[in-house]
């Protein structure tokens, strides 16, 4: 059969900061692929709605498949999906990814029929099997694990046998110069390891994998990156190198084979100083930027987020980093509850540190803990405005204060690396990407104001919403939920966690909430 993968449309902060490849629908692909099947791939990131209808009705694919990772492309995926079915009303058209997985009823009700089901867990196991299923009988597609459809569901979401197994059809893009992430232009993204151990109240990384935590082996790990043309690589992993003996393994085998790239990778701060000599290693092969989600400069801060480590820690983290000469980038979540004397020390916090900061916006997912623990109101049922980037809590300044504040306080990036004095500091890289053709970066640097602007984004609260979502009916305790039915995949428990006793004894250190 003919497969056709769709990855939807940009959100808020990738219009500026990065743009990446859709390395699970890529997976995916290669999955069905090797199934037997024709397969494209088109990603709305970078390519058009009228380049998807182009396709459709040129190619006439027998399936299309619908990747939606973040709440809000779930209108976007929807009236794609509708569209479809309109052009090609014989096709077999789903959904999968991860906020999917979390609100897969909803997208079905919302799709009133243009979604023949949703596809729960790792596509890699159940695509193939839901094709054979639609090739043969379609009435069968229930029995595949995962799937959802508005007449019932199948059995549970199933884990991919081995993550070497199936490694992504980067050759369907045919954009790739266009994904980069900051000066990392162009960009590929990789992925060394799958899951987390730890449990975070606003994360759901760990509640769609169970908390399972599982590697790809050195040799197909090193055997990936030496066929990946782009010079810059983007480590998707969670958390990276939570065991020092795989990324020594990794690292020292692209440095036998002269592996020459440039790497951000995303790592915790107490993972970062207990695996120092990893990192260290890493920044004389490559290791550029670092992401460290720090979320909050107070003990109270962290403690909202059931951050198990110490701000001393985190600072220290910092000052690792700046040692090795890697530069990083931060994160802190806004709570709607801060006034302008917050949002002030927060400013001024930033400009005295050399790192690169970005400001989020604290907002509850399905999926996550503190979507069923958080006390206040919800103050928009449209999917599109959760994205990090706007309030969907009530604020306590009034909500044009709140966005004035916001986006005053980003502007604290935009002043220190973006703009001329960004250029400054990086003519040398910006005009080798220039004489290459690459200019991702370059636009980069003046985006900011046309994107963040108070005004637009208390017009984007007063726009139809043509698709609510349903929110908690009500609070809960967080020693009350049960996190086995917050999970995608089903835990396994420590058996589904490769890792060595002494990091999951770490692990367990830094970590509060389940017993699972």
């Amino acid at each position: 059969m003919k497969f056709l993968a769709v990855h939807p449309g940009p959100l808020m902060y990738t219009k500026i900061y990065l743009r990446l490849e859709p390395l699970g629908l890529e997976m995916v692909a290669q999955a069905v692929r090797q199934a037997g099947h024709e397969v494209r791939l088109i990603d709305l990131q970078a390519d058009t709605w009228k380049d998807y209808e182009a396709l459709i009705r040129s190619w006439k694919p027998d399936v299309v498949a619908f990747g939606c990772n973040y709440l809000a492309n779930v209108p976007e995926v929807v009236d794609l999906a509708k569209l479809t079915k309109t052009i090609l009303p014989n096709a077999f058209v789903f959904v999968g990814g991860h906020s999917a997985s979390f609100v897969a009823r909803e997208f079905l009700e919302h799709a009133n029929g243009a979604l023949d089901c949703v596809l729960k867990g790792e596509g890699e196991a159940s695509a193939p099997k839901l094709l054979e299923a639609v090739a043969n009988d379609r009435k069968a597609i229930t029995k595949i694990p995962g799937v959802v459809t508005l007449d019932g569901e199948g059995p549970p979401a199933q884990f991919i046998e081995n993550l070497d197994d199936v490694r992504p059809a980067r050759d369907l893009l045919r954009n790739r110069r266009k994904y980069f992430i900051g000066v990392l232009d162009p960009c590929a993204s990789i992925e060394f390891a799958r899951g987390c151990p730890w449990d975070c109240s606003f994360c759901s990384a760990w509640t769609f994998y169970g908390r399972s935590y599982r590697m790809v082996s050195t040799e197909k790990a090193v055997e990936e990156l030496e066929q990946v043309q782009e010079p810059g690589i983007f480590l998707v992993d969670d958390v990276a190198f939570i065991q020092a003996k795989q990324g020594m393994e990794i690292g020292e085998a692209v440095a036998r084979r002269g592996i020459k790239k440039q790497y951000y990778m995303e790592t915790r701060g107490d993972v970062l100083l207990r695996n120092k000599e990893v990192f260290q290693f890493w920044k004389k092969i490559g290791l550029q930027y670092m992401f460290l989600g720090v979320e909050a400069i107070d003990e109270e801060g962290l403690k909202m987020h059931r951050k198990r480590i110490s701000l001393g820690r985190n600072f220290e983290a910092l000052e690792f980093a700046r040692s090795l000469g890697i530069t990083v980038a931060i994160n802190l979540i806004a709570d709607p509850d801060w006034d302008r004397r917050r949002f002030e020390v927060i400013r001024q916090w930033c400009l005295e540190i050399p790192e690169i900061v970005n400001i989020s916006v604290n907002t509850p997912y399905p999926g996550t803990e503190s979507w069923h623990t958080e006390s206040r109101k919800f103050q928009t049922r449209d999917y599109r405005l959760f994205d990090i980037q706007h309030a969907v809590l009530p604020t306590k300044l009034p909500l044009p204060e709140f966005y004035e504040e916001l986006v005053k306080t980003q502007q604290v990036l935009n002043k220190k690396h973006l703009g001329w004095a960004a250029l400054k500091g990086t003519a040398k890289i910006a005009a080798g990407h220039l004489m290459r053709g690459q200019t991702n970066f370059i636009k980069m640097l003046w985006k900011f104001n046309s994107v963040y602007n108070p005004k637009l984004q208390i017009a984007d609260h007063q726009r139809p919403v043509t698709y609510e979502m349903k929110l908690p009916s009500a609070p809960q305790e967080a020693k009350t939920i049960d996190a086995r039915q917050l999970f995608i995949l089903p835990a396994k428990g420590r058996k589904g966690r490769a890792l060595d006793e002494s990091s999951e004894q770490f692990v367990e250190a830094t970590r509060t909430g389940t017993s699972i």
